[in-house]
This record gives C-alpha cells, sequence and structure tokens, in this order.
C-alpha cells in the first residue's frame, strides 16, 4: 500500500475581499508531497505560488476567505487548527520556512546568536532543554551551512554578512527545530548565480541528510531541474500541471508548461514570451484561465473549466488535450 503524503493539498479555494470585490487567489489547487521529497512550485508572478506556501502555515490576509479544500499535513487538516495551535504546533517546529529575502527576516539590531536562540527556545527538540545544549545545536548547524567561525558568528550582525551567508544563516535557523517539511520561497531569487548553485546544492545535500521534504517555490525552471523530484506548474492560482521532474522537462503537456520552457534560454534555441499577462484575480476569464494566451485554444476551452486527469503515470494536467488524449485511449 502505497504511503500518504506527508503534505496534501486538496481542492483548495482562496479569495480575498476588497474593495475592488473579491480576488480568487487560489483556485481548485491541488499538490501532494511525499516525505523526503522536493516538490517545485513553479509560474509566473502573481501565479499564487507565495500564496500557497504560506496557506500551508496558515498565514493569511485578514480578508482572505478560504472556500473549499483541505492542507493535510503528518495526517492532520490544517485549515482546522486554530492560530495558536498552529504556532505551538507546526511554524517552526514542523515545518521550516526559508524566506526569498533573509536580510528583511533579520532584525538588524540583534546579534545572531539572540535572534536563532530566541525562536529555538521556542521550537527546538526537547532533548535541546538546556541554553548551553541549545547553542551547541546552533554552532554544530552553523557549521554544517558552511558558515566560517560558527562561534564568532552568533555574535555579528546581520549587516556583516553576504547575502548568501544570511541565506544560510535562515537555512541552519529553518533546521534547528529538526523539521519534517521546509518550504523555501524563491530562496535563492537575490542571490548572484555562482551563490544561486552553492545555496541549492546545500539545500538538496540538507533534505537528503536531514531527511526532510521540501516545498520549493520558485519562477525558474533550471532551478527545478537540478533541484526538485517533482513539480507542479502554477497558473493564475490553478494547478495545470504536476509530475516527475524529469518527465515533465521532457515531455511537457500542457500549453503553458511548453510555453513557459520555451522563454527559458537554458532550454529552448529560440526565445519566445508568451503573449498577454498572467489575468487579474478579480477578473478571471471563463472557461481555462490560459485560453486567452494559448495557441491552440477553442471554443470548449472558453465556455468550461478544464479539470486535473491522468495523462501518463503519476503526470496530471488540466487541459481539454488531455481530456481528448484521455479519451483516445479509453475508446
Amino acid at each position: 500500500m502505497t504511503a500518504a503524503p506527508l503534505l496534501e493539498v486538496k481542492n483548495l479555494r482562496l479569495s480575498v475581499r476588497g474593495d475592488e470585490g473579491v480576488a480568487q487567489i487560489l483556485d481548485h489547487v491541488e499538490l501532494a508531497l511525499p516525505r523526503g521529497e522536493i516538490l517545485g512550485v513553479v509560474g509566473e508572478s502573481g501565479c499564487g505560488k507565495s500564496t500557497l506556501a504560506r496557506a500551508v502555515l496558515g498565514i493569511f490576509a485578514k480578508a482572505a476567505v478560504i472556500e473549499s479544500g483541505e492542507i493535510n499535513f503528518e495526517g492532520e487538516d490544517l485549515l482546522r487548527l486554530s492560530d495558536r495551535e498552529l504556532t505551538r504546533r507546526v511554524r517552526g517546529r514542523r515545518i521550516g520556512f526559508i524566506p526569498q529575502d533573509p536580510y528583511l527576516a533579520l532584525n538588524p539590531v540583534f546579534k545572531i546568536g539572540t535572534q536563532l536562540l530566541a525562536a529555538m527556545r521556542w521550537h527546538a527538540p526537547r532533548q535541546l532543554k538546556t541554553e548551553a545544549a541549545r547553542r551547541a545545536e546552533l554552532v554544530r548547524l552553523l557549521r554544517r551551512v558552511q558558515l566560517p567561525e560558527p562561534e564568532a558568528t552568533l555574535e555579528r550582525y546581520p549587516h556583516q554578512f553576504s547575502g548568501g551567508q544570511r541565506q544560510r544563516l535562515m537555512i541552519a535557523g529553518a533546521l534547528a527545530a529538526r523539521p519534517a517539511l521546509l518550504i523555501a520561497d524563491e530562496p535563492t531569487t537575490a542571490l548572484d548565480v555562482t551563490t544561486q548553485l552553492q545555496i541549492l546544492k546545500l539545500l538538496k545535500s540538507l533534505t537528503q541528510e536531514f531527511g526532510i521534504a521540501m516545498l520549493f517555490v520558485t519562477h525558474d525552471f533550471g532551478v527545478v531541474a537540478q533541484l526538485c523530484d517533482a513539480t507542479t506548474v502554477m497558473y493564475a492560482g490553478q494547478t495545470v500541471e504536476t509530475g516527475p521532474t524529469a518527465q515533465v522537462l521532457a515531455d511537457p503537456r500542457h500549453p503553458y508548461t511548453q510555453a513557459l520552457l520555451a522563454c527559458h534560454p537554458d532550454r529552448s534555441q529560440t526565445l519566445s514570451g508568451i503573449p498577454g499577462q498572467v489575468p487579474s484575480p478579480l477578473a478571471p476569464p471563463t472557461g481555462c484561465r490560459f485560453s486567452p494566451r494559448c495557441r491552440y485554444a477553442a471554443a470548449v476551452c472558453r465556455a468550461r473549466p478544464a479539470h486535473l486527469v491522468p495523462d501518463a503515470p503519476g503526470h496530471l494536467v488540466s487541459c481539454r488535450l488531455a481530456d481528448e488524449r484521455q479519451g483516445a485511449v479509453n475508446a
């Protein structure tokens, strides 16, 4: 019997009500992340990737409304937990978070040791009961993420570190509670390409070493190819394709995935853009949300929305072309 995923999002719909109307930010989002694997969530800016990551942590705008769905983590629906329960049992303890900009996440007026040890007092495992034990564990983690002079690091301030070093600090802090899941929200976007590669290699080795699963949010298929076991492609708040990374990259089935790959300089000989832009969540198109930008769009695409269907083993696609292929196979 196949083991249940560590994290499974089912039919998640999230809207935000404002002065201009109701914005449908997430709509029927689906994903599954097995234990010990890395799942990449990819798409253009404005497709709902970061909102999805924060939804898993239970961090919502005040005007946000969960209309339907489940976020099952370790067999428990996180949407049923109170904010207090999430803070005490989940955030920082069972689920670690690595932000896009570590400089904004660190307080510039406190030393690194003060900040990271304060978080460990809340979330560190029970065996780290004393301040000396927590400090020794933090020094070990700082050494593991390849920061020089980890003891001296604790006495320094955030501005005394480079961007790559600050991200290593955040990785060490996220690992301190020994979580089952790491959420990384575009953690290499602000780094130069050399440092980016170093951080990606570090994250991959650490997830393998600690047996941690990771949800990795990015807009870069090059990062996905290097790091992720599986890939979920999002467009306009919806899951449009999901499957093993090697399969998605070698044989993309959704026109949006194909168009994204055609835009990547490492994966296409002739660069081409995608006409138009991601639609506003205040006024999404009827039917398939990608249909106004899709070269394969037909009348049926504009008339009714597509749904995720199996298109290959472990590979799901939300497109009428996949429906037609599935129909031809079953005929």
